[in-house]
């Protein structure tokens, strides 16, 4: 019976959240959104190029709740990748992490439990037993790994932000704002591992004793908003309730943070309102596309007089639908380009402007090796031309 309760109560949300955001938002200007929002604070940003659309008090100062795991998700994803951590490394969860209160898996101390089960917990049921055990195991106890949480932070700009716990669960000196919060959803999002997790709805996690815990996404977007795979829900009383949300349509990923909403269905409708807005009114316009070939460039003292240079990346931005956002670019390869080269050697830099302001520098590089010309290669190509 408990079961189909909760699968009624999902069914009703899920029939709000379409309903709460019907209106032709097409036709709202930003002003108009700004002005019926009932969070205390929000932010509509270009994930490509992290330029903001639109925002409702971005620079507020405010608790985020457990929002606050999602620098505890980028720390663990970020000691995947080095090498620090692996998914299927084992560890002991202490009397400590176990004992959390508020959202949890009810992990058993003293249990061992891979690094992936506890991540995922941490993504998709925001659980604070798993987080903390995260952080005791990245930096030997919460309090140092808090002061990570503060570097990364500082690294990444986000000046409006202090870390008290990997939890989110209220503190004096925890806040953040909801630019900052985009800002870390952003460098989440460059994460491939995090899409295993944050696209789950339901998963069951089976605790080494053979104890079952069901797992239910808290980001109710990613069933109920066509190309929502991302995001990280919060809510306390100090904080109200909050999200942060990104959907990936039409060729372009747009973020949404929304802190302080009255109520779990407002911060979803609200969210959901905001995407629908920037997906109504901006579109992907692509400037470069990844390995692009420019024209071939002279090569001095090479075997062979020229190569094709390619671009490192390529490059997308979000333009206004209609608008007449002034963008060029500029090519700038080396004057003088000498052989021996390497695949992949940087040989001039591609600059992409908006209005005459440089928003984005792509290297320019070899796309094949070029050797060195021998005084024997010389001589051979000399009698070759008689």
């Amino acid at each position: 019976m408990k079961k189909i309760a909760i699968t009624i109560l999902t069914m009703i949300l899920g029939v709000h959240l379409f309903c709460s955001h019907l209106p032709n938002i097409i036709t709202v200007s930003a002003e108009s959104l700004i002005d019926s929002l009932t969070c205390k604070s929000a932010v509509v940003v270009d994930a490509g190029s992290g330029d903001i659309l639109l925002s409702k008090n971005e620079s507020k100062r405010l608790p985020i709740a457990s929002m606050v795991k999602l620098m505890t998700i980028l720390l663990t994803l970020e000691n995947i990748d080095n090498g620090n951590l692996t998914l299927d490394q084992k560890i002991t969860v202490s009397k400590n992490a176990a004992g959390m209160g508020g959202s949890q898996v009810f992990l058993d101390a003293g249990s061992d439990y891979s690094i992936e089960d506890l991540l995922k917990s941490t993504i998709v049921a925001s659980a604070n037993d798993a987080s903390v055990a995260l952080a005791e195991t990245i930096a030997g106890s919460e309090q140092d790994f808090v002061n990570k949480m503060n570097t990364r932070a500082s690294e990444l700009g986000m000046s409006n932000t202090n870390y008290a716990n990997a939890t989110g669960l209220p503190a004096v000196d925890g806040y953040s704002c909801a630019e900052d919060v985009a800002k870390l959803l952003r460098e989440v999002l460059k994460h491939k591992t995090y899409y295993n997790y944050s696209t789950i709805w339901k998963q069951d996690l089976v605790h080494p004793s053979g104890r079952i815990t069901g797992l239910t996404n808290t980001n109710k977007l990613i069933r109920y908003y066509k190309g929502c795979d991302a995001g990280k829900t919060g809510s306390t009383s100090e904080a109200g309730y909050c999200i942060a949300a990104s959907a990936n349509k039409n060729d372009m990923r747009i973020i949404t943070v929304v802190i302080g909403a009255e109520s779990g269905a407002k911060r979803f409708s609200e969210s959901a309102s905001l995407l629908d807005w920037a997906y109504a009114n901006y579109e992907n316009k692509k400037i470069f596309t990844p390995n692009q070939e420019l024209d071939a460039v002279n090569v001095k003292k090479g075997k062979t007089s020229l190569v094709s240079p390619i671009l490192k990346e390529g490059y997308s931005c979000v333009v206004k639908k209609g608008g007449n956002e002034n963008i060029t670019t500029k090519i700038e390869i080396n004057d003088s380009i000498t052989a021996p080269l390497k695949k992949g050697d940087k040989i001039g830099v591609a600059y992409v402007l908006k209005d005459n302001v440089v928003i984005k520098e792509i290297d320019i590089i070899t796309n094949t090796d070029v050797k060195k010309l021998t005084y024997l290669d010389a001589i051979k190509d000399i009698i070759s031309k008689y």
